[in-house]
This record gives structure tokens, C-alpha cells and sequence, in this order.
């Protein structure tokens, strides 16, 4: 089982919510070039990649602020 002090959970937590904005900001670009038929789609792609990956990343950081229940 893995402890994890004050300090670290506050730079987790600061750490998800920099992955957070990431996220939303290539959301809403993602959002703006579907709507342009000239948009570069490898680009796109790209960056629909990357929002996944963040999206992996919060995932993993949220569970190790959640502590481990023993059954």
C-alpha cells in the first residue's frame, strides 16, 4: 500500500488540474477544426491522441488520491 504525504496530494492536485485545462483546451480546437474542411486532419489526429493520453494520465493520478479500502 502506497502513502502518500500532504505535500504531494496538493502538487497531484495541481498536477490534474494543469492536465485538465490541456484537455479542455484541445477539446475546444479539436471542436473549432472539425468545423473547418481546409483543418490539417493528421493534425487533428494528433491531437485527438494527445487528449486521450491526458485523459489517461488524470485517471491514473485521481486513483492514487483515492486510498485503498482493505476488504
Amino acid at each position: 500500500m502506497e502513502h502518500i504525504g500532504n505535500e504531494a496530494k496538493v502538487e497531484m492536485r495541481q498536477r490534474i488540474e494543469e492536465l485538465r485545462l490541456e484537455h479542455r483546451d484541445l477539446d475546444d480546437a479539436i471542436h473549432r477544426m472539425t468545423e473547418d474542411p481546409s483543418a490539417d486532419h493528421l493534425r487533428m489526429t494528433r491531437m485527438k491522441k494527445r487528449k486521450l493520453m491526458l485523459k489517461d494520465m488524470i485517471s491514473r493520478l485521481e486513483s492514487r488520491l483515492i486510498p485503498d479500502i482493505d476488504a
